[in-house]
């Protein structure tokens, strides 16, 4: 009997499976990472088409998804919406600039000058704890039914979250940073640069996202008054009229400019701010 000799050549190569393991093993994490996230929202969704399909929930009410995802493509590729969408994106951006433009300077004095703060606060609280829907119509009254009153009113709500979240962000700035930088020679716009304003971008951040959503909210009431173009004039439209397919369609692409705009300032914020953990 003889024995043929094993070399190393005649062995697999260390690792070759390796690759095509590795791969399947990251495809079931991803798949496993998927399922948690989005199986209960498929789950819904299916439910929802088949309920509806099958006269299990009231058709009429809520339309088979097939019917709303063709409504929404029509709708945009047909170009009946494209003009609501604009003017949508129009009014909340305006808004939205604007009270960026206002709460994170405001927010950056009032959180480092402590005398600034005592005088406003009382204010911000009072005027922070009054719904801008309730004061729509004195926004009416001062501004009239046009654009003006529409764009203020997303405005006045998108200020205070923003306004808040950079004082309070401010405020958590650990001193000893602070007093470290004073040790070393900085001046005081040296130390905001330097110290404070990194420091604070990742709550200034968490204050984008809230007012963002609170824009798309707001719009949706704002243009549901005295309004007859946007997206959330064709919601109120489109129930009047019973077109619930279009109803739908239009809450789809509110939901849709709401995602897109909380991706952009998660991806922005992920790029401004790698030393933190930032989450969807």
């Amino acid at each position: 009997m003889t024995y043929q000799s094993l070399d190393d050549s005649a062995l697999p190569a260390a690792g070759s499976a390796t690759p095509g393991a590795a791969l399947l093993r990251r495809g079931a994490a991803g798949a496993a990472v998927a399922v948690r996230r989005f199986g209960l929202v498929a789950a819904f969704l299916a439910l929802w088409q088949v309920g509806s399909t099958h006269g299990w929930i009231n058709p009429t009410i809520f339309p088979p998804l097939d019917r709303i995802i063709a409504a929404t493509w029509t709708g945009v590729v047909g170009g009946a919406l494209l003009d609501d969408i604009a003017i949508s994106l129009q009014r909340s951006g305006i808004a939205f600039a604007a009270a960026v433009a206002v709460a994170i300077p405001l927010g950056l004095f009032m959180g480092q000058i402590r005398a600034l703060e005592e005088a406003l606060d009382p204010i911000l609280q009072f005027f922070r704890q009054t719904s801008a829907l309730a004061l729509y119509p004195v926004f009416i009254l001062l501004l009239g039914l046009g654009e003006t009153s529409k764009i203020f009113v997303i405005f006045w709500a998108t200020l205070f979250p923003l306004l808040l979240a950079t004082i309070g962000g401010v405020k958590e700035v650990d001193r000893k940073l602070i007093e470290m930088a004073a040790t070393f020679g900085a001046s005081r716009l040296t130390t905001f640069r330097r110290v404070v304003l990194p420091a604070a971008v990742p709550a200034i951040f968490v204050g984008l996202r809230l007012s963002a959503t609170t824009a798309l909210l707001l719009l949706i009431a704002a243009e549901m008054i005295g309004a007859n173009k946007g997206l959330g004039f064709q919601v109120m439209n489109a129930q009047y009229n019973f077109q619930i397919p279009q109803m739908f369609a239009a809450i789809l692409l509110l939901a849709l400019l709401g995602l897109s705009a909380n991706a952009a300032l998660v991806a922005l914020q992920r790029r401004l701010c790698r030393w933190a953990d930032v989450t969807n």
